[in-house]
């Protein structure tokens, strides 16, 4: 199994001015080694590495980490989309490593509104397309998820992975609206979505929480063009690694096996291009207790 969506950070290395004391368990250094062990806890066998901030440190520790930990499947890292010239440079440094899968930015948090539509972002994500790297959107919902739909539209030739679903909100009177924009991203047929972060602080993260959502997923992407994360260590706020696993389980059980294999591991492996499991040389993981 691979999880699609899973994160480190070091402190020391850089700002990660988000990552406040306020952010309690999150306001610490993130190791390899204790992320292994949440992995190895319910036997997911490897992940992909998603950037934390919108920096080359951030980039370059990942890096760092897959070069030295089997258990790294890819890293998902940064570059500066709004300026072509320096994204083909750093696109072209970091490309040499085979272990650099795909790129994210930080929309969210960027002030632009208009950022995916940006003259220079679009031609930076056409040199994405160009050497087959996809691109990551994360927290879409409510600012950029229309907007992603038209990027997706505009750059047929990008793969365009929507992260945490474009946080759909759950239980919300907007989720009707967030379902339509959501759909419109799905009618692309260069898009894909994970199966991550759709836990909220301060509510329980239960199966009937997160149903919703999931059957609509399932019913505009279908099986083979969904990837499940865990958004670790995001997840130390809600119900953690394992009781994450728990809820996405429970309702992955209720697909075919051939249906749990995609989501689980054959769509990341096409999406982000991974190798097949590499021998390890780090202790291997026991087999999940948990999967139907």
């Amino acid at each position: 199994m691979i999880d699609a969506h899973l994160h480190l950070w070091d402190l020391r290395r850089s700002a990660y001015s988000w990552i406040t004391p306020e952010l309690g368990p999150l306001h610490t250094t993130i190791t390899a080694e204790r992320a292994h062990a949440e992995l190895a806890a319910v036997g997911v066998d490897r992940a992909v590495l998603v950037q934390a901030e919108d920096s080359v440190a951030d980039t370059e520790f990942m890096l760092e980490v897959a070069a030295e930990h089997d258990w790294v499947a890819g890293v998902v890292g940064w570059v500066r989309l709004d300026d072509p010239a320096v994204a083909a440079a750093q696109l072209d440094r970091f490309a040499a490593d085979p272990a650099f899968r795909g790129v994210r930015h930080l929309v969210h948090d960027d002030p632009r509104d208009e950022f995916l539509a940006l003259p220079a972002v679009r031609t930076s994500l056409g040199l994405l397309a160009e050497r087959g790297l996809p691109y990551d959107v994360p927290d879409a919902w409510p600012r950029h998820l229309t907007a992603t739909a038209e990027l997706a539209g505009a750059l047929p030739e990008l793969t365009v992975v929507l992260d945490h679903l474009g946080k759909p909100p759950h239980g919300k009177p907007d989720f009707p609206e967030w379902r339509d924009a959501f759909a419109a991203v799905a009618a692309r047929r260069n898009t894909v979505a994970k199966v991550s972060g759709l836990q909220v602080r301060g509510e329980s993260f239960t199966v009937a929480g997160i149903r919703p959502s999931w059957e609509t997923a399932l019913e505009l992407y279908g099986p083979d063009r969904l990837l499940w994360g865990s958004d670790w260590p995001m997840t130390l706020l809600t119900a953690g690694y394992g009781g994450t696993w728990e809820v996405v389980s429970e309702l992955l059980g209720e697909l075919t096996d051939d249906e749990q294999g995609k989501i689980l591991t054959g769509n990341a492996q096409r999406v982000y291009g991974l190798t097949a499991t590499p021998i390890s040389k780090e202790e291997p993981c026991s087999p999940a207790s948990t999967r139907s």
